[in-house]
């Protein structure tokens, strides 16, 4: 199972830096045609009715719960049987996310109050695709443990972004479909615990999961997170092939489609950003300036503060083979927020205003920390150690 596991990390980290490039391209796209003769046709496509929902909510809700899936599905693995399975692996990036997290809420608000507080999330999760694929434009300059250390961060990341969705973003509960909710969550553990696996019967049961949740007042989403927790890791015996494992499988039957499109939908469908009336006084909105700051300022100040903290305390050790600039730059990538900082954006403010300030701040933001984490990690002096996801 060690040697599947370690193959599909790389598989993870190959398609997730490959699909960092693919998502810059759809929303380099995006941004092109909401600035074109084309934007009426794009935004009224985005806002159409496709049966009970508009396209746009099918991707947001829909599409974007796979995508949800799929992090449940990472995060479970990690935690049961990967590079967060036990407290002493858990520490440093845990400690480093919460911290994150922490720091970057602080400075957005800052800089943002009143009705605007309400986006004190939106920077909260590093986007791995793009942190990864310019980690990947290093090569070897940067080493591996770092790049794992980086995934786990940001596994950690995406778990704090769906808890932070269910609490503060959710409103006007059902509480007859949250019953529903309920009822289709013991019949997906039964069945875990029944040790059934195939994957059709959480498939369907996710399904109406999902309809439940859609109408209860809780985001949609995290219903995709938990039907990943559901599925099985193993069998009764423990002693099924990694190959085997329902988990493992849906994981890596997921790992393309989400990469290389639902992902860069949900970019092409939120990335465009008109930028009509764009103005300096736009640029200094508190919104703009809070989600800015935080990802560009926030996120590596908390981040190598938090994994300062832990190794200087002896708590942790420095990832094999890196140095404190390689950590700087790491943690300045985390800055890095697309894909989640959007999707937060959407669920924090129902003004198109507020929604566009976001959006600029997040480009802003992730642009900056992008560029000066490369340039961090570019210039910083190669760290020796041994590749740990070498055997």
């Amino acid at each position: 199972m060690t040697g599947f596991i370690r193959s599909t990390i790389r598989e993870f980290l190959s398609s997730e830096a490959l699909g960092g490039v693919v998502l810059v391209v759809t929303a380099a796209l995006a941004l092109i045609i909401a600035n074109s003769p084309l934007a009426d046709r794009y935004f009224a496509a985005l806002q159409g009715y496709i049966g009970p929902l508009s396209a746009l909510h099918w991707i947001n809700d829909g599409l974007m719960a796979i995508f949800f899936l799929m992090v449940g599905l990472e995060i479970k693995r990690e935690m049961m049987d990967g590079h967060l399975s036990n407290w002493s692996r858990r520490i440093l990036p845990g400690g480093a996310a919460v911290a994150g997290m922490i720091v970057l809420a602080l400075f957005y608000l800052a800089f943002a109050g009143g009705q605007a507080a309400q986006g004190w999330a939106i920077p909260a999760a590093t986007d791995i695709a793009f942190a990864l694929g310019v980690i990947a434009l290093l090569g070897p300059r940067v080493p591996a443990s770092l790049k794992v250390f980086l995934a786990a961060l940001a596994i950690i990341d995406d778990l704090g972004a769906v808890v932070i969705i269910g609490l503060f973003y959710s409103s006007g509960f059902s509480v007859g479909d949250l019953a529903g909710v309920a009822i289709v969550l013991v019949a997906l553990l039964a069945l875990n615990r029944m040790g059934v696996m195939r994957l059709w019967p959480y498939l369907i049961l996710g399904g109406v999961l999902w309809v439940f949740m859609v109408r209860s007042g809780i985001h949609a989403t995290v219903a995709g997170v938990l039907v990943a927790f559901c599925v099985p890791l193993a069998g009764k015996t423990e002693m099924l092939e990694a190959t085997e494992s329902p988990l493992h499988r849906l994981e890596h039957a997921l790992l393309r489609p989400v990469a290389f499109f639902i992902v860069p939908i949900f970019a092409f469908a939120n990335a465009g950003v008109c930028f009509a009336g764009f103005s300096v006084q736009t640029l200094l909105a508190p919104v703009t300036l809070g989600v800015a700051s935080g990802l560009a300022l926030g996120k590596v100040i908390g981040i190598f503060g938090a994994v300062w903290v832990l190794v200087r305390t002896g708590l942790a050790e420095l990832p094999a083979g890196a140095n404190w600039a390689q950590v700087l730059g790491t943690a300045t990538l985390c800055g890095i927020g697309f894909t989640m900082s959007l999707f937060i954006s959407l669920l924090a403010f129902d003004t198109a205003a507020l929604q566009s300030e976001a959006k600029f701040g997040i480009l802003a933001g992730s642009l900056f920390a992008g560029i000066a984490g490369y340039l961090v990690l570019r210039l910083a002096k190669a760290g020796r150690g041994e590749d740990v996801l070498e055997s």
